[in-house]
Parts: structure tokens; sequence; C-alpha cells
């Protein structure tokens, strides 16, 4: 009979192993295209937590110089210093402000990757602006729809090729759909630990991320009232069980938001006036501006943190109004898989890392024969798609 020690050695970043032990599209992308990574200069701005620290990892394993950054308030400090430890230059911290995270970007440039993982379109915004570029300068992935939708709107066009990851037919149904429904709902219940059977719930956008989101909260036992200006989105969600009413009468009608849009400023000062006594505001998009935070602190005559000792300051925050409402915003609107849980699950960020991995390897092969933004190549998603089926068959 063997014997264990009375003590179990630990892992010194349990958290990235126990991520690595759940992660077998990544390391089957390194071992198939790996080699293509070997002596470039990679600069990412992702959410720096245990998934993305794998997928660094792997990066300097195959012989790749990687810098990277986080968005606001996502950073998780023990994953940048594990990072560190394993090569990885990391810039910024948790409490990084906006214009903190914006001087780490330009910082990242100034080091002329040679290849770029955006998230969100500020790194391919300052590259098409002007920002220095590698001589080596072979092109860039973005991770998000917000980015993919600035990338597109901005005046000019990028003269490289961005493949915008949130693109993939499969990243939409894999992760956004169900991955994101589980996790925001996830770090909503450890944000407040309220019950969902019973709650009147809003979600605000029905695109993959607010549909999984809504789908999620039915299935827990809660009513939930989708708005979306899309009618075949609509009617998909009527479809699917759910109440739909125009942004305002949700407002009104729910106790607990969430704002799945990816727009900014969706709810505005009247969305504010229309909102219930009471209501609580989760964020689900990237940039965490659904909500207008300028108008909602000119409606506001006092702010009380009711958040936990153990927290962020702003995980729960109460805004007595003028007219008398109270209104709870949690974490700021930030996306709340990440400021209050692990983010997305582990399986669905093996497929969307897997998805950045052979994106980037594509462009860095030459295989990305194209300028501007353009979708996951077909093949790709093919190709992780038969590969995930065959795991999870």
């Amino acid at each position: 009979m063997s014997t264990a020690p009375s003590t179990a050695a630990r892992d010194p970043h349990p958290e990235i192993a126990w991520a690595a032990r759940h992660m077998p599209l990544l390391v089957e992308t390194f071992a198939s295209v790996g080699d293509v990574f070997a002596g470039l200069r990679l600069g990412l701005t992702i959410h720096v937590e245990p998934k993305t620290a794998v997928l660094c990892e792997h990066l300097v394993h195959a012989g790749a110089e990687v810098v990277i950054t986080g968005n606001v308030g996502t950073t998780q400090e023990a994953t940048a210093d594990a990072l560190r430890a394993a090569g990885v230059e990391v810039l910024g911290s948790r409490t990084d402000t906006a214009a903190d995270r914006d001087a780490h970007l330009d910082e990242i440039l100034r080091r002329e990757p040679d290849l770029v993982l955006d998230n969100g379109g500020d790194l391919v915004l300052k590259l098409v602006s002007g920002a220095p570029r590698s001589p080596r300068f072979r092109g860039a992935t973005e991770e998000t729809t917000t980015g993919g939708l600035r990338i597109r709107a901005a005046a000019t066009a990028p003269d490289f090729p961005v493949i915008v990851i949130n693109d993939s037919r499969l990243k939409l149904l894999v992760e956004n759909e169900f991955g994101v429904g589980q996790s925001i709902v996830q770090g909503f219940m450890n944000a407040t630990n309220l019950m969902l059977p019973g709650a009147r719930a809003g979600v605000v956008g029905y695109g993959p991320c607010g549909k999984g989101v809504a789908d999620t909260l039915r299935q827990l036992g809660a009513t939930v009232t989708v708005a979306d200006l899309d009618p075949f989105r609509r009617l998909d969600a009527i479809m699917r069980g759910h109440r739909v009413r125009d942004l305002h009468e949700l407002l009104a009608g729910n106790d607990i938001v969430f704002l799945a849009t990816g727009a900014r400023d969706v709810v505005d000062a009247a969305g504010i006036a229309a909102l219930r006594d009471g209501a609580l505001i989760a964020g689900v998009g990237h940039e965490g501006l659904e909500l207008d935070h300028a108008a909602l602190a000119a409606a506001t005559t006092e702010t009380v943190s009711l958040s936990p000792e153990s927290s962020d300051a702003d995980a729960r925050v109460l805004h007595r109004l003028r007219d008398g409402r109270e209104i709870v915003v949690l974490h700021a609107t930030r996306m709340i898989n990440l400021t209050a849980a692990g983010g997305n699950p582990i399986q669905a960020m093996d497929l969307g890392l897997a998805l950045q991995a052979r994106s980037l390897a594509a462009i860095a092969a030459g295989e990305a024969r194209f300028t501007g933004a353009e979708p996951v190549p077909a093949a790709i998603d093919r190709t992780l798609a038969e590969a995930l089926a065959a795991l999870l068959a």
C-alpha cells in the first residue's frame, strides 16, 4: 500500500497549473504550429488571469518574447507574478486606471512587436494612427466584438491583417454563448450571494454573450426579460421562452440588469431615470461603459460602499439618486465574470486561446494574405471544431 506525505507538495502557482491540465486544444495547437513563434516578439493586451497565463507560457516555451498588459480592474496579481517568473514581461497591475493602461499599450508598441494580440482594438488603432512598428511586423489578432467593431469603423483601415477572434462561429457558440453565460451568472452570485430562482432579471443585448446569460438565468429559475434592437434576435429570445420588451420597459421592470451589448452609454440619463428602485446593475460587455457613468454621477446625491472587506472597493456601490431611488452598481459594470469570478470556464478559454494561437501562427507564417479586419479562417475553425468534438464525444 502506498503512503502519501503528511503535507502534499503545493504547486507555486496552482491556478495556472489547474488551468493547464484542462487545456488540451492549446497543447495540440502548439505541438502543431508552435515552431513558427520562435524568435518573434509578441505584444499582448488581454486579461491577465490563469488561462491567458497558459497561453503566454506556451509562447515562451516556443521561443517567443512576450510583453503583456491587462485590462482595467481584471489583472490577477498572483498570475502576473507567475508570468514574470516564467520570463514574461508584465506591465501594470489590478489597480491600473484607464490612463495607466493606455501608457502600458504605448510601451508595448515602443518594443516594436512582430505580432500583436489586441483586446478591445486599442493596439491596432494606435498602429493605424502611426505608432512605431517593427520592420518585421506581420499583423494582429483582436479578441472581442467591441474591438472588431471599432477597427472596422475607423476612418483608416489597417494596412495589415487583423483576425477578429470573436467572429469565429465556433467561439461564438462555445465560449460566448455557453462559457460567458455560466461565468457571468457565477460572478453575479459571488458578488451578491442572492438567489436567482424567482428573480426578475433583464438582459440588455441578445447577441451570443447576452443569449448565454439570459438562457443560464432562465435555467436557474429567474424570470428573464430581453431588450435588443435586432428583430431576429428578439424573435430568437421569444422562441427560447424569454419576455422581450423595449429598453426602458426592461429597466423599469427588473431587479437585476445585465448589460451585454458591447456598445457605450446604452443606459444613458433617460435609462437611469427608468431604472427600478433597488435595481442591481452588472456588466457583461468588454469595456464596462454600457452604463453612462457620468450621467449616473450627475443623478446621484450620495454613494455608499456596500463592498465586503475582502473585495474591491467598488464591488457593490449604492447610488442614492436625487428622486429618492437607490441603485446598486456591481464592480463599476466591468465584466463581472472576471472581477468577481474566475473568468470564462477553462475549456471555453482553451478553445478561444487555441483560436488565438492558430490565427497568430497563420499571420506569422504569411498565410493571412489580406489587409483589414477579417474573421478567423474557416480552416482553423473547422480544425478546432473537429478536435473539440472528438474530445467531447
